[in-house]
């Protein structure tokens, strides 16, 4: 009894000696605290500069944000002509690093143990044409999330805890729909990395960036693999008339896609669409290639992949 008389008398010390000695947890930082301690300059420079700092230092708010390395915004520099995130930040315009930021937030509090296993889709807070947009996410062996311009990105570290929110580490910045031009779209992913170098060589690639609106069926690497040695011995006209063959003048969604009936192409040859599982496309060998991929949107246009380079009466 004695005993625990004294036991009794002693737990104030402890609690006082702990609180004296900082035997509290320290308060939590916000999601800007926490990018910033966390050593995210570039994430932290944009912000800044898209003017969301505010919003991510929000008491009140509860957030989710999927939040790119330096290595990535460098890397996305890089793909895009920027000597590092840095020039990259300063040459968007504010608007459009909001919109590229407001992608990587969820407006709700998501450990990873939230997220549903297998695939499913995360609403974020960027909205475009007043809609809201989603990434493709799929929680198997880790987290990975699809963008816009079909990439994937994927979770290296999860539940940085913050008092507002939570923030998960990827290694790619996400890119969402009708932010880059077509052109810019290509350049992120290198599934169109043999697409990107034939504009360049064609000088096509202003053209494409231009205000449009433009519809691209766009090749994979490996349709121009499969057809390499062809496309080395073209010249440079008849790689432009081959390229511009791929190019609608005019924004062509998947539910407008005129099934059966010829369509003018910028290179003024026609391409015939068919409807199937998937929707084929017939070029002047009548040889067929598979739409993939539709709806990849971008400000000036929109993108469908194909499997196979269409080529024209040359």
């Amino acid at each position: 009894m004695l005993r625990n008389l004294k036991l009794a008398l002693m737990a104030p010390l402890f609690s006082l000696l702990l609180s004296a000695c900082g035997g509290e947890d320290p308060p939590l930082p916000t999601v800007a605290e926490a990018a910033q301690q966390q050593g995210f300059t570039a994430l932290v420079a944009a912000a800044n500069k898209a003017g969301l700092s505010g919003a991510l230092a929000d008491s009140s708010a509860t957030l989710t944000v999927f939040a790119p390395t330096n290595t990535a915004f460098n890397q996305l520099a890089t793909q895009l002509g920027f000597a590092n995130a840095d020039a990259m930040v300063t040459a968007l315009p504010a608007g459009a690093l909001a919109n590229i930021l407001q992608y990587h937030v969820l407006s709700a509090r998501k450990q990873a143990a939230d997220l549903p296993a297998g695939s499913s889709t995360a609403t974020t807070l960027y909205r475009y044409n007043n809609a809201a947009t989603t990434l493709a996410l799929t929680v198997s062996n880790g987290v990975s999330l699809q963008d816009a311009a079909l990439t994937t990105a994927r979770v290296t570290q999860a539940d940085v805890q913050a008092s507002n929110g939570v923030i998960h580490v990827v290694d790619k910045v996400l890119i969402p729909p009708g932010v880059l031009n077509i052109v810019q779209m290509a350049q992120v992913n290198p599934l169109f990395d043999s697409l990107v170098g034939a504009v360049v060589k064609a000088n096509l690639q202003g053209a494409l960036s231009g205000a449009g609106p433009l519809t691209v069926f766009a090749p994979t690497r490996d349709a121009f693999a499969a057809i390499a040695s062809t496309v080395n011995s073209l010249t440079v006209p008849q790689l432009t008339s081959v390229l511009t063959y791929h190019v609608v003048g005019a924004q062509v969604l998947s539910s407008g896609i005129p099934f059966g009936t010829p369509v003018t192409t910028l290179q003024g040859q026609t391409i015939t669409i068919n409807a199937g599982t998937p929707p084929t496309i017939k070029d002047s060998t009548a040889t067929s290639s598979r739409i993939i991929a539709t709806d990849v949107r971008a400000s000036n246009g929109v993108i469908h992949v194909v499997d196979k380079v269409l080529i024209p009466t040359l």
